[in-house]
């Protein structure tokens, strides 16, 4: 029996994983830090779709249009999975005539309280929060309700921010 050394070729798989794995690169790219967005009390209102849906404790998406909608929504998601937002609190506005200036005082007033009172400051907690208010149109509705949400800046939720859901 001759005992040269006989050269092989490699098996036929590891042509196709390399293929694989340089095609997966390609598809999946590394993930690129999230913008630091900057929610104030006009990224969200009462008259963005989906979001008289969620309710207290509840995490939700930021806005994206929809083409199933046709129309820039928010949704619902749990919070575990890498949601935007979540509601901590609601606030009742007196009855009065609609007056923007005044409600956007109120609601950041009343958010920021109760923010403080939840986490301490932004910098300690690394959150972030922003009222969510009523539109003159949903105002002439009867809607008088701020939602108040909770957001991590550069980053999403993987938990319940709210202390008392956790």
């Amino acid at each position: 029996m001759n005992r040269t050394a006989v050269l092989r070729r490699p098996p036929r798989y590891r042509g196709w994983a390399l293929a694989a794995a340089v095609l997966a690169f390609a598809v999946f790219p590394a993930a690129e830090p999230r913008a630091v967005v900057h929610k104030d009390d006009t990224f969200i209102t009462a008259q963005t779709a989906g979001i008289l849906t969620i309710e207290g404790g509840e995490c939700f998406t930021d806005p994206a249009y929809s083409s199933r909608a046709g129309e820039v929504v928010v949704l619902y998601r749990p919070c575990e999975e890498r949601a935007d937002n979540q509601s901590y609190a609601f606030l009742h506005a007196a009855e009065g005539p609609w007056d923007r200036p005044a409600l956007v005082s109120f609601a950041w007033d009343g958010c920021g309280r109760d923010f403080t009172r939840r986490w301490g400051s932004r910098e300690s907690s690394g959150l972030d929060y922003y009222p969510i208010l009523p539109t003159e149109e949903t105002w002439a509705d009867g809607d008088r309700d701020v939602m108040c949400a909770v957001y991590r800046p550069g980053g999403q939720l993987t938990r319940s921010m709210v202390p008392l859901l956790r």
